[in-house]
């Protein structure tokens, strides 16, 4: 099935803010009056966001409706298609952030109170990285 490059765009950044501020599908569905399904289908892309709903996204997620666009590659917002679902490629740095592993460690990172602690622990992580 193809869905709109758009749609998944948007569906990816709905998922990603969700998953950084620690809510579940369910409880993101029941904040706007959906099921979990139809937050699924949504930030699958299979669905698309009218703009009534979007609105409501924003408002319990804390965003400006402007942040499901954001970011969006210019292949997407001139209205290319392409079949199916778009795979996560890790060495596309647009990509990484769309892992649940990465953004669950980013929302971790940040509630680390002591700015000296978590400072040595992004050098720690960049120092890691380097070495492969």
């Amino acid at each position: 099935m193809a869905y709109h490059p758009v749609d998944v765009h948007v569906g990816n950044r709905l998922r990603q803010r969700r998953v950084l501020l620690g809510i579940t599908q369910t409880t993101l569905g029941k904040a706007v009056g959906l099921t979990f399904q139809q937050v699924q289908k949504y930030e699958r892309g299979s669905n698309r966001i009218s703009s009534s709903r979007l609105f409501k996204f924003a408002k319990v997620l804390n965003v400006p409706v402007s942040h499901f666009f954001e970011r969006m590659a210019p292949r997407i917002a001139t209205g290319q298609r392409k079949v199916g679902r778009p795979k996560s490629n890790m060495n596309d740095g647009a990509a990484i952030d769309t892992k649940r592993e990465t953004l669950e460690l980013v929302r971790a990172y940040y509630k680390i109170t002591n700015n000296r602690v978590r400072q040595e622990i992004r050098v720690m992580v960049q120092a890691l990285a380097k070495k492969g």
